[in-house]
């Protein structure tokens, strides 16, 4: 007796990306930069403004930024205008400056009563947690984003890091100092993740008329 073949039959799950926007996520435009500043300042958000800022100016990933400590940025009594840490992906230094408001906003942040003998810059909340978690830190980004507006499954945790840089090569053109801010070790790296290609493509064919 022949048995028949019959087809298998498999879960019909729906695509993990359904309804996402992957790729890239976009970087804040300066009005959109100032925007959440100016909300986080009117509500008091003290230790939001701090993250925000400090993400901004420092361009690193996320699993770097909350693992932050008080002694990369602060020292002899007052907030570093440069500071370096170890990255966790390419375990190689990398620097970054820290504005004036920025430095303003991690001094108001030191004062807070939450930060009295904390090791990390941005604590848990809870005594098992050390320091925020990156799950966190993107909560905030999409908290930010929604504000003012935005789509949120544009942004991520990225897009504090493409901030700055963006605008860098926006106005310079300098894709070796954007290599060096990011802490890439290579060229195509940071080509790939400014997009340069395609932008320079596009500002081409923009200028041409025919």
């Amino acid at each position: 007796m022949t048995i028949a073949n019959l087809p298998a039959i498999r879960a019909c799950r729906p695509a993990w990306n359904k309804g996402r926007v992957v790729g890239q996520k976009r970087p804040l435009l300066p009005k959109h930069v100032w925007a959440i500043r100016v909300r986080l300042e009117l509500a008091s958000n003290i230790r939001d403004l701090a993250i925000f800022n400090t993400a901004i100016d420092s361009k690193l990933r996320g699993c770097d930024l909350v693992k932050l400590k008080v002694a990369d940025v602060y020292a002899a009594g007052q907030v570093k205008e440069r500071a370096s840490i170890i990255q966790r992906k390419t375990r190689k230094p990398v620097r970054f400056e820290l504005s004036e408001g920025t430095r303003k906003s991690l001094e108001d942040w030191f004062r807070d009563p939450l930060m009295i003998g904390s090791e990390y810059l941005w604590p848990g909340r809870f005594h098992e947690r050390l320091h925020i978690s990156t799950r966190q830190y993107a909560r905030l980004v999409r908290d930010w984003v929604s504000s003012i507006g935005l789509e949120p499954s544009s942004y991520g945790t990225h897009t504090m890091r493409r901030t700055k840089v963006a605008e860098i090569y926006r106005k310079t053109g300098n894709l070796r100092a954007v290599q060096l801010l990011l802490g890439h070790t290579k060229m195509d790296s940071t080509v790939r993740y400014l997009g340069v290609e395609l932008e320079d493509a596009l500002s081409i064919a923009e200028a041409i008329e025919i």
